[in-house]
């Protein structure tokens, strides 16, 4: 927050989720930046598998999944460091979303394989004292995967991106672990109008314990 001190906020690892182009990142630097924290942002480019992954799903499905699984788990260990419980960390990424994309995309013979190693090293996370959900209409996430034009997403299908959309709301109607804040993206633009990014931040400053449903200023009025 440039020329202004960071607000007080007691939450002090806060992740935003949510499929594929629904603007996790976006959100995350702009919070991140807002409540001077350290933020942490997935490295999906990394994947030496994604591009053919989405050229085809059927090949390159368990080792695009399993790079993802160990790729994630090496990051969450490096965030266990000493200034996490002394200062705000903000992450685009919950650990739980490498099991959703593991259900949607691998077969009944590699699951079980897959179940044994994420069994070991789930334990290890740290949980979130905040998540955020972000949603969006399936069109609404492939007009902004085009936009942004990474070249590994431009084998992407309609098809997956739909059943991708379908999984995180599947898995976040039965979510419990932490408290949970939801947000539909389609009514509120945080990276363009400074009024919407504060009452947002307002909304999570505020949070407490369960679920709670964002409602936009604009619908406040």
């Amino acid at each position: 927050m440039t020329g202004k001190q960071a607000p007080t906020l007691h939450t002090k690892y806060i992740v935003t989720e949510g499929p594929i182009g629904v603007g996790k990142t976006s959100l995350t630097s702009l919070l991140a930046d807002e409540l001077g924290a350290r933020l942490v942002l997935e490295q999906a480019e990394n994947n030496p598998f994604l591009t053919d992954f989405y050229r085809d799903p059927q090949r390159y499905r368990f080792q695009t999944q399993m790079f993802f699984l160990l790729n994630r788990f090496s990051q969450q260990q490096e965030m266990l460091q000493p200034d996490l419980f002394t200062r705000v960390t903000i992450s685009d990424y919950l650990f739980d979303k490498d099991r959703i994309f593991a259900y949607l995309t691998l077969d009944e013979h590699e699951l079980p394989l897959y179940e044994q190693v994420y069994r070991v090293l789930e334990p290890k996370i740290l949980k979130p004292d905040l998540v955020i959900f972000l949603q969006a209409d399936t069109d609404t996430l492939l007009r902004r995967i085009k936009s942004r034009g990474r070249t590994f997403e431009k084998e992407v299908s309609r098809d997956y991106i739909a059943a991708v959309n379908e999984a995180y709301n599947h898995f976040f109607f039965r979510y419990s672990d932490t408290p949970l804040l939801v947000i539909n993206t389609s009514d509120i633009d945080y990276v363009h109008r400074r009024e919407d990014l504060d009452d947002l931040l307002k909304q999570i400053l505020g949070m407490k314990q369960g679920t709670q449903y964002y409602v936009p200023v604009s619908r406040k009025r």
